[in-house]
């Protein structure tokens, strides 16, 4: 209803704007009904589909077979310590190859590859710090292979042989200007 179709039935200006207020006040009421219902249909849909969704997943867990993934897990933890036990073998043989190429080091070997190659390192156990059965071997490839090892005397650090004197070619001895020079 409009104003128009209001003043053509007879009704003053003052009777109209009434008769618009409380049109207007039941027009506002439906829409605030309106948009009440509209949010309650939205949130019953959201709840629909929220319960769908944890049907959905209650019956995923249905299907989990609970052996199965004991298993998986029994499998896993054995793998996991597997993985360990060799992470752990091949530290111990990095310590046991560090200290061998060290201690070979400090024997006075000269070239440690080829010593190596010839010990026999499965008789070989690091013990802590030491090396067992190391020694006798070493002393073995002493006497065996002397060449492998410096002796005590080339060990000392060999110091140049510089002499004093003249070493000019004429005998005269010349200063380095006259070197320079060509007085030579």
């Amino acid at each position: 209803m409009n104003r128009e179709q209001l003043k053509e039935l007879g009704l003053t200006d003052e009777q109209i704007e009434e008769v618009m207020k409380a049109h207007g006040k039941s027009v506002n009421e439906l829409k605030e009904q309106v948009n009440e219902l509209e949010s309650l249909k939205a949130q019953n849909e959201d709840l629909n589909k929220q319960l769908t969704e944890r049907d959905e997943q209650l019956e995923e867990l249905k299907k989990v077979d609970a052996e199965g993934l004991q298993a998986k897990i029994d499998e896993l933890q054995q793998v996991n310590e597997q993985t360990k036990t060799e992470y752990e073998e091949k530290l111990q043989q990095q310590a046991f190859e560090h200290r061998l190429e060290n201690t070979l080091k400090d024997s006075g070997v000269r070239n440690v590859k080829a010593v190596k190659a010839l010990l026999d390192t499965e008789t070989i156990k690091l013990d802590g710090e030491t090396l067992l059965g190391l020694d006798d071997q070493l002393k073995g490839l002493q006497e065996s292979d002397p060449y492998l090892f410096a002796k005590n005397e080339e060990q000392e650090e060999q110091k140049p042989n510089f002499t004093q004197g003249n070493h000019s070619k004429s005998g005269v001895e010349s200063g380095f200007g006259d070197i320079l020079l060509g007085k030579n």
